[in-house]
């Protein structure tokens, strides 16, 4: 799930979209090791508290639980993974005149490359700026394959509603 969290996070950077993740370990440390190995970069809260849990509000009963939230506050999507959620992310985006194109995207193999080019950068420098611009449109391609070869998504079917 993290690879198409963070290509999401990426692809949508100058949308109005966001994560946010709420994590049950009671190990605060271990989240924290979590976090920076995962690289994920959203926001997150801890379920515990002095206040009442943010599952117990949200009437959460497993993990990972999704909800796609518009922007009155209402809950349009809930649990829903992979193509599903691009094409429920596309369905919302539209709604407020933005456009997103996420269903057919290889997640994955974006957010491979995109890890890659910045363990590069932390590297100092070691992959140039080519070889990042490779790698980049090796994902692109790789997409737009899938995209060709894939049929068009039923958008009748069960969007998880």
């Amino acid at each position: 799930m993290y690879p198409h969290e963070r290509s999401l996070v990426r692809r949508m950077a100058d949308k109005p979209f966001t994560i946010i993740g709420v994590n049950s370990d009671k190990d605060l440390g271990k989240l924290r090791q979590v976090v920076k190995e995962k690289s994920l970069t959203w926001r997150s809260f801890q379920n515990e508290g002095n206040e009442e849990k943010i599952s117990t509000v949200w009437n959460i009963k497993g993990w990972p639980t999704t909800y796609l939230i518009d922007g009155n506050g209402k809950i349009r999507y809930k649990n829903v993974r992979g193509d599903k959620l691009d094409e429920a992310l596309e369905e919302l985006m539209s709604e407020i005149g933005e456009e997103v194109n996420l269903v057919g995207v290889d997640h994955e193999a974006e957010d491979k490359a995109a890890l890659e080019a910045a363990k590069g950068d932390d590297d100092g420098g070691a992959e140039t700026a080519d070889e990042k611009s490779e790698a980049s449109d090796k994902a692109s391609d790789s997409t737009e394959e899938k995209k060709s070869t894939e049929k068009s998504v039923d958008k009748a079917g069960d969007s998880g509603k």
